[in-house]
């Protein structure tokens, strides 16, 4: 792995070192008389002392193996490298990824994803993340606007079949509306609000992902079907997990997922937690087996196709005594849905969503997915919103 390091940044971090050997040898310990300055000297000694370890860190020659993702096709472990970084510029700063299996190359940048729904094409850019043709781009912008039953020939001019659950949320216009009205819409269901449901997630996860002693934390979150990274900013602001993925299929929500994580600076600042964004299927999730130590998804299970296949890949991916949180809607929410069909180009139809007819039937696909059943603890809020708990 190559970096572009700036001379200035070198140079500033071998000033630092060689005064602090010096002092040392003249047995220095303080020459300020004045408390407060000494103590301003001794943070930014520190802050430089943090920036030059990580410097170091960076500057290594191999890409590494990630410890969590895989390729989604062979299943064999995947490498990821930059080819370039600023170092001590702007952290948000694009840095173009190498990402790679044994088989298969896939595309992903620092200011975009990781794409990992499937392999690049030989001789496509790598680096960028999007796969749309022009064609496509235009389909997916204008589904929204397209009356229902048209929407399955209009998805015959693109590269595959129209699934309403799933291509609903590829729109850009549907992107731009989600935390701009529509996820606040959610409410009248009995959602909890962004802020209080990332607080019962993190509670419970809590047993499982708790911060070692010195505040380090290897634990991995997952907010899967993150849309535009609602939650995925919230668990990774906390910076008391040692990594944060945000998964997505719908590249349009993932591009204004990092466009939102961008204009959250604190974000570029966090010690313990990396974040990621990740393209991929929740039905073929591209993480190794016992990977993961706790797995969140907000509002989503109802726009998920193959509700088996995901919860199965989802247990698969848990370790042993990880755990789930999820919340979606009761079938009965749906039901005040149905007059507003055709009214609104933001009105999503009913033909996009699974149905949830009762608790049970949401703790038998649980524990078909492979967790017992008294692990399994399912509440209703409101009039219809079910937040469902489960532990591997």
């Amino acid at each position: 792995m190559r970096f572009l390091v700036t001379e200035s940044l070198i140079a500033g971090f071998l000033l630092v070192s060689s005064t602090e050997a010096f002092n040392a040898q003249l047995g220095v310990t303080s020459l300020s008389p004045q408390t407060t300055t000494t103590s301003l000297q001794a943070t930014k000694t520190d802050e430089l002392a943090i920036q030059k370890a990580k410097l170091f860190k960076l500057l290594g020659t191999k890409p590494s193996t990630d410890n969590v993702l895989e390729d989604p096709v062979t299943k064999e472990p995947i490498e990821i490298s930059a080819s370039g970084a600023l170092l001590g510029g702007d952290s948000r700063s694009r840095v173009p990824y190498t990402v790679k299996s044994a088989s298969n190359s896939f595309k992903g940048s620092s200011d975009s994803f990781i794409d990992l729904l499937e392999p690049a094409t030989e001789g496509e850019n790598t680096s960028s993340s999007s796969s749309s043709s022009p064609l496509n781009d235009f389909l997916q912008r204008a589904s929204p606007y397209v009356p229902v039953p048209l929407r399955g020939p209009l998805a015959s001019l693109t590269d595959g079949e129209y699934i309403p659950m799933r291509d609903l949320f590829t729109s850009p216009a549907v992107s731009f509306a989600y935390e701009r009205g529509w996820r606040q819409g959610f409410a009248q269901a009995g959602f909890p609000g962004p802020d209080i449901e990332a607080e019962m997630a993190m509670d419970y996860f809590a047993p499982v992902a708790a911060v070692a002693p010195g505040g380090f934390s290897k634990s991995v979150i997952v907010d899967m079907s993150c849309a535009t990274g609602l939650f995925t900013r919230r668990f990774a602001s906390t910076d008391r997990y040692g990594r944060v993925l945000g998964c997505d299929y719908s590249e349009s929500m993932l591009t204004e997922a990092r466009r939102r994580i961008k204009e959250q600076r604190s974000l570029a600042k966090l010690k313990t937690t990396k974040l990621d964004l990740v393209r991929l299927d929740v039905g073929q999730i591209p993480m190794r087996n016992e990977s993961i130590d706790c797995l969140h998804a907000g509002a989503a299970m109802h726009c998920w196709p193959d509700l088996d296949s995901a919860f199965t890949e989802i247990y698969r991916v848990l370790k042993p005594g990880g755990r789930y949180f999820g919340t979606t809607f009761l079938s009965s929410y749906f039901a005040t849905l149905s007059s507003m069909d055709g009214q609104g180009s933001n009105v999503p139809s009913q033909q996009a969503f699974q149905y949830f007819e009762s608790v049970d039937s949401l703790e038998a696909l649980v524990a078909k997915g492979g967790f017992d059943r008294s692990k399994i603890q399912i509440e209703v809020l409101g009039n219809a919103c079910a937040v469902i708990r489960a532990e591997k």
